[in-house]
């Protein structure tokens, strides 16, 4: 390390090492967000292929959630490791490595092993490598400027912002395509690619650098000295208030990605696959950011001073208005129609301003706010407000998923005739071998209300043939056999759900008894997709099309949502409202004060 410059080079023009910085978070951006694109619908779908069992949109919610919170908390460690032990380069070098092996283990899912540990494996290592390297690159391009120079700060944090979206655009395009015609190996060894290639690039730039080196025991004694506690006193509120943000930005990967599946998708003539929609919140931040910088915030300056805080407080309530936009729109999908996916892209357009609000101000903010010693800390405690927000997704999903009868039952396995792995389970009685069984694992539940059930499964699907469409409601629906009448719900335009609160005649609780109807998918549409051909190589579809009925239905026991439809979306859009009105006393009370390398601390009103 002694060979390298450890102070920024005194100059007022950009510093030599940004163009390498920039690169290496282009490349990287695009790894990690092409990765991300595909997961969603990857864990929904092609997961049971591989070997795994696919997983509810709620379940893939949550761990996506959870694999979020993952990447935005283990920048508290590589800040720690950067800033007290071995400095921000080797730090960001050797954790890419780490991030390089897990794009590597996801690459390789479904080889040679169980899928479970490949994909654990995979999002741990990159939780480890992305997040640990985060805080350490933003703050890396802080450190490279001095007193002279520091007016280029915001600049270059704009063009650090725009590499990102920049690699996030392509990568959001690209990745879902390959994942659907050449499936998920390539889909997650691109990404790996560019991750290795964004390493080779950062190295490349290792003699232009301004190398901080670590402050060892003074970064520590500065942390828990009283003003690096003040200063972390002051900001955590902050990091919960854009936290919620995080919150329902996170979302865009997970739950929009599914809401967009039941909505019209054809844009220009060209139907776009759900995960591509996604694509629009980069595409907009590398219009938006020039958009803000020459034109909006400018002209707001006329009128009333834009300080940091006040632009944070404005795009929070952007994004409580975006999210009354998607909620309207699953409104309309759990009506039966079929909205245009350009109402998700309004709420993207909307969103995405409260992004260049939130994120970008925010990033530099928390920079200019830590002390010299601490600046890798700081950047991780702002990464912990996505940290934060992602986890209370999580949290949400996991707690309004209602478990299954196998929660609460004894179970005996059992074979009958050609059926091999069934599994009965004592139902509300609690004893087996009784007329309320479950029994699972045929091709249907079997339980005291499947006969009902089946029954009136077969008179929507009638209904859907003579008429193309189904039902909005079903009059006259039958009683099941606790006395309780059977509940029709129509999801969206190709989804439906029938349901019996089972023996304990209440809703959304285990021992609920269902049918999901789903119309099915054109078998032309399908044909060369990477998923339908590995089915029907491992035999599971029929070479000719298997059955083709109109609508294909699945039986259920318990596993039901307690949050579900527009009320998900409802809440959310509450929850951020909550937050804009707490954020006003807390943003008029803030007093900032700024911290540069190369010159004494000064306060800032």
């Amino acid at each position: 390390m002694s060979d390298y410059r450890t102070s920024p080079v005194s100059t007022d023009r950009m510093p030599p090492g940004i163009p390498y910085i920039i690169g290496n978070e282009a490349a990287e951006r695009f790894s990690f967000y092409g990765m991300k694109a595909a997961l969603a619908i990857f864990l929904a779908n092609y997961l049971g292929v591989l070997g795994g069992s696919n997983l509810s949109e709620a379940q893939a919610t949550t761990y996506v959630s959870w694999f979020g919170t993952a990447v935005y908390l283990t920048p508290l460690l590589g800040a720690i490791i950067a800033d007290a032990f071995f400095g921000k380069y080797k730090t960001i070098v050797s954790l890419s490595i780490v991030y390089c092996l897990g794009h590597l283990s996801l690459a390789l899912m479904g080889v040679g092993g169980v899928v479970q540990f490949w994909l654990l494996g995979g999002l741990g290592l990159i939780s480890l490598g992305a997040g640990g390297i985060k805080p350490c690159v933003s703050a890396h391009v802080g450190d490279q400027f001095g007193g002279k120079n520091q007016h280029l700060i915001t600049k270059t944090f704009n063009i650090f912002y725009f590499s990102i979206n920049f690699g996030a655009v392509v990568s959001n395009l690209l990745i879902p395509w390959v994942l659907k015609w050449h499936g998920p190996h390539l889909a997650f060894g691109v990404p790996g690619v560019l991750m290795v290639l964004a390493t080779i690039f950062f190295w490349m730039g290792r003699n232009e650098f301004a190398h901080i080196p670590a402050k060892g025991s003074s970064f520590l004694n500065e942390l828990v000295s009283k003003d690096g506690m003040k200063v972390i006193g002051k900001l955590l509120p902050l990091v919960l208030f854009v936290g919620m943000f995080w919150c329902l930005f996170d979302q865009t990967a997970s739950r929009l990605v599914f809401q967009a599946e039941r909505m019209d998708r054809n844009i220009f003539g060209m139907e776009v696959l759900p995960s591509q929609i996604q694509a629009a919140n980069p595409f907009l931040i590398l219009v938006l950011i020039p958009l803000f910088t020459f034109f909006i915030y400018p002209l707001v300056e006329k009128v009333i001073p834009l300080t940091p805080l006040r632009k944070i407080g404005s795009g929070l309530f952007l994004m409580a208005v975006s999210f009354v936009v998607v909620s309207l729109s699953q409104e309309a999908i759990d009506r039966g129609e079929t909205p245009h996916v350009g109402w998700q892209i309004l709420a993207y357009l909307i969103l995405t301003s409260g992004e260049v609000m939130v994120s970008i101000v925010a990033l530099e903010f928390f920079y200019t706010q830590a002390p010299k010693r601490m600046k890798s800390l700081m950047m991780a405690i702002f990464l912990a407000s996505v940290s934060a927000g992602s986890a209370f997704t999580a949290i949400v999903n996991q707690v309004i998923q209602v478990g299954g009868p196998e929660e609460a039952s004894e179970i005996d396995e059992f074979s009958e005739g050609n059926q091999t792995n069934l599994k009965r389970m004592a139902g509300y009685d609690g004893t087996l071998k009784t007329p309320d069984d479950i029994v699972t694992g045929g091709k249907r539940i079997e339980s005291l209300a499947t006969e009902v059930l089946t029954q009136t499964a077969q008179k929507i699907e009638t209904f859907f043939i003579e008429r193309n469409k189904l039902p909005t409601e079903w009059p006259g629906l039958p009683m099941d056999p606790w006395g309780s009448p059977i509940k029709y719900q129509l999801v969206s335009a190709k989804e439906a759900r029938l349901s019996s609160d089972g023996p304990d005649r209440t809703a959304k609780t285990i021992w609920d008894l269902g049918i999901n109807l789903t119309v099915r998918e054109e078998e032309a549409d399908l044909q060369g997709t990477w998923l339908y051909e590995e089915k029907k190589r491992k035999g599971l579809v029929e070479k000719d099309g298997g059955d083709r009925s109109a609508i294909a239905i699945k039986y259920t026991a318990g596993g039901g949502l307690t949050l579900d439809g527009a009320d998900y979306y409802w809440f959310f859009t509450k929850l951020m409202i909550g937050t804009v009105v707490l954020f006003v006393p807390f943003a008029m009370y803030y007093k900032p004060r700024t911290y540069l390398h190369g010159e004494d601390e000064n306060a800032v009103s």
